[in-house]
């Protein structure tokens, strides 16, 4: 499966793995505790300088950032019309803090490092009989397919537009699905094959 990871150093790629998890955790959490106009305007800015400072390394992601400029401008217009502009400021500061640190883990973290994490957490499960690998496999996965949807998605979106010369939209529906349905199948027939040995 394709993968957003870039192999482009950047000082984030050096802070571990479980840190960037807290921090992106606390972080979401955070910003639905609060409705200050100030608050989110600070984490905003923070969120977004630290984005920009992974430098060569974002390039990967700008259909993605396309996607979130698009999805933020119709939440924004929504409420406006709806003549609820603070709650728009809110809205998409949210919207915009928590996709660009999201993506700026994805950037820079190995599934292996994130699945790691995902195990030590969940080891005390153990001892009360609970498979937590597996359930820590399942958040890997769930994570990697979120990653490689978009993958797909992009590589779908400029094969159109180089055909055609206009974005894809609802018409490479019908190709992403199916392509998302085989991987997903062959996933399952690894894991399949791999847990009966």
């Amino acid at each position: 499966m394709g993968s957003l990871y870039s192999e482009q150093h950047t000082w984030l790629h050096a802070v571990p793995a479980y840190i960037k998890l807290l921090v992106l955790a606390v972080l979401g959490t955070g910003l639905f505790f609060t409705q200050a106009l100030q608050i989110l305007t600070c984490a905003t800015l923070v969120c977004v300088c630290v984005f920009a400072s992974l430098g060569e390394a974002t390039k990967r992601a700008n259909p993605l950032l396309m996607g979130v400029l698009v999805a933020s401008l119709l939440v924004a217009g929504f409420h406006l019309w709806m003549q609820h502009a603070a709650l728009a400021a809110v809205t998409v500061m949210r919207l915009v803090s928590m996709t660009l640190m999201g993506v700026a883990l994805t950037l820079t973290t190995r599934h292996s490092d994130l699945l790691h994490v995902f195990e030590q957490v969940l080891s005390p499960l153990q001892r009360v009989g609970f498979r937590s690998d597996q359930l820590a496999l399942q958040l890997a996965l769930m994570l990697r397919f979120t990653e490689h949807f978009f993958v797909v998605w992009r590589r779908l979106d400029d094969a159109y537009r180089l055909r055609t010369g206009r974005a894809g939209g609802f018409k490479i529906l019908a190709p992403l699905t199916i392509q998302m349905l085989m991987a997903a199948r062959r996933v399952a027939d690894t894991l399949s094959v791999r847990f009966r040995r």
